[in-house]
């Protein structure tokens, strides 16, 4: 059974008004494949257009959390979720949750200093204002990047 299925897109008056006030808000559940990786950086870099905001570095922020939800966090048959949140005052919120909550990232070279991969958080805390990983619900993990995008 191959279904489609469709972005969402929660209009601003459906959004919990605790917290930050969420302007825009896009979600999408993609296949734990690289095929899926680079489709969540592909529609990142459509919403971002959309919403007209810059596309770098939020593009290659979604393109590193996408894939290693897609090779890290891989359950066979489950997908990955992409969100974007573009928050007041001007904080774009990208999210990737996966199903393997048990698995949680570690810093490049904290974990591996003569490893040449297992870089790609450091390049995300580079390029993002914040970063960190939430759990659950079980069995899943989101690991979140924030960048602030000024006035």
């Amino acid at each position: 059974m191959n279904q489609e299925i469709e972005p969402i897109e929660v209009p601003v008056s459906a959004v919990p008004a605790r917290g930050p006030v969420v302007l825009r808000q896009y979600a999408v559940p993609l296949s734990s494949t690289r095929r899926g990786a680079r489709l969540a950086r592909l529609l990142a870099a459509e919403r971002l257009e959309d919403w007209g905001l810059p596309l770098d570095p939020a593009r290659l922020i979604v393109a590193e959390l996408a894939t290693n939800a897609a090779v890290h966090g891989r359950v066979p048959g489950r997908s990955f979720r992409l969100a974007l949140f573009l928050t007041a005052p001007r904080v774009l919120r990208i999210e990737v949750t996966d199903t393997r909550g048990d698995r949680l990232p570690v810093r490049g070279k904290e974990a591996r200093p003569l490893a040449e991969s297992g870089y790609g958080l450091e390049l995300v805390g580079e390029l993002a204002a914040r970063w960190g990983v939430r759990g659950g619900p079980v069995p899943c993990k989101t690991v979140w990047a924030e960048l602030d995008l000024g006035a």
